[in-house]
């Protein structure tokens, strides 16, 4: 959905688990935490905080 970028948890290079937060956001006036689909590497971030996104846009990449 819609939302703007209100922090970014990981970073390029950084092990992730299934289920962690990766991005917090805000959409409709509601906090929304983004995690993780499955263990992995962060492979690259595309957004920063403060940035607005639509929904589809890619936030990040896993390995």
């Amino acid at each position: 959905m819609p939302g703007k970028i209100l922090d970014v948890k990981v970073a390029a290079g950084q092990g992730v688990s299934f289920g962690q937060v990766v991005i917090t956001m805000e959409a409709m006036k509601m906090e929304t935490e983004i995690v993780a689909p499955k263990d992995g590497t962060v492979a690259s971030v595309l957004v920063k905080s403060g940035d607005t996104v639509e929904t589809g846009d890619v936030l990040l990449t896993l390995n």
